[in-house]
């Protein structure tokens, strides 16, 4: 399993600051400096989180937050112990204080520290032609990087992995015997945007990715950061070519998801699923354990354990034969 302390890992620089500096308008009953910004069931005692659906009411009324972003139609929700936020949109007001916490947040920029890699300090790693590594990578023994790879800083890879040719990897933690394909792309920022009538805004991303042990990722796949959260891949799991995951997406262990399918943020997938050719998972969504989804399908709802679907939108594999 994935070291826990990998949680606490961050790619970028955090900035230190009081949250009566950020919400001037609010009369605070503590004030603190903000330790960091997490999803509500993550959120301790010095951490802003937020609360902006009600389908997130069950983690709301646990949550350990020192303060919240939220509305007045769900502040209710909330301990009473909680300092609320009250705004209109929760997100926007979100995306501002990000890059508040970490200014480097707004654009996935460039690592600048990339080097040819010192062969004396990776003991028993070979390396391809061509490949460049950031500053305080970890690449641990017997593990193989392929020519014209590019590993940003800070990212760790570990042992036995195989990292195959033309492959970009930043803000990811892999762990031991993982397999990354050729022209996969790990780690970037997601595709995030809050949409008003002035424009489009870009919502910033903290997260990083996680790959467990013995998860092989075949050629083309891209597995985006997580924006507040972590996206994560579980053990011994099989993704075929050209597989896209969005941010802060969780995929469980044992899952074997086949080539071309695509998953919306923020969707959690139990274990053992098995997903078919070119069907896409809708955002926010919870797929339970020993879940088959059919080929082509759209899964727009959640879905219980031991249940196979198929079609657009996705149905009991009974309903979709007797409507076929």
């Amino acid at each position: 399993m994935i070291k826990f302390e990998w949680s606490q890992i961050h790619f970028l620089k955090k900035k230190k600051i009081n949250i009566n500096k950020i919400y001037t308008n609010i009369n605070f009953k503590k004030n603190f400096v903000i330790n960091d910004i997490k999803p509500l069931e993550k959120a301790e005692e010095k951490d802003i989180s937020f609360f902006d659906s009600i389908k997130y009411k069950t983690a709301a009324i646990k949550t350990k937050a020192g303060a919240c972003i939220t509305t007045s139609e769900l502040e209710k929700f909330l301990p009473k112990s909680i300092q609320k936020i009250i705004v209109k949109n929760v997100l926007y007001d979100l995306a501002n204080t990000l890059k508040k916490v970490y200014p480097d947040a707004d654009i996935d920029y460039p690592d600048l520290s990339l080097k040819k890699p010192n062969k004396n300090k990776y003991v028993n790693v070979k390396f391809g032609n061509n490949v460049l590594i950031g500053r305080n990578v970890k690449i641990a023994k017997n593990s193989i990087i392929g020519s014209n790879s590019i590993i940003e800083h800070d990212v760790v890879i570990g042992k036995n992995c195989v990292i195959g040719s033309n492959v970009i990897i930043k803000n990811t933690l892999i762990g031991d015997n993982v397999v990354l394909q050729d022209n996969c792309k790990i780690g970037l920022k997601g595709f995030g945007f809050i949409p008003l009538k002035s424009g489009n805004i870009k919502f910033p991303h903290i997260g990083k990715v996680i790959i467990d042990n013995n998860v092989e990722i075949a050629s083309g796949c891209t597995i985006d950061r997580g924006s507040i959260d972590d996206t994560c891949i579980g053990e011994n799991t099989y993704l075929d070519n050209q597989v896209h995951i969005a941010h802060n997406v969780k995929i469980g262990s044992n899952c074997m998801i086949a080539g071309q399918v695509g998953f919306a943020g923020s969707s959690t997938i139990g274990d053992n699923v098995s997903i078919g050719g070119q069907a896409g998972v809708s955002g926010h969504l919870k797929i339970g354990n020993n879940v088959k989804i059919g080929g082509g399908s759209g899964v727009v709802k959640d879905i219980n354990d031991n249940q196979t679907v198929m079609g657009y939108p996705a149905v009991s594999l009974r309903e979709f034969l007797k409507k076929n």
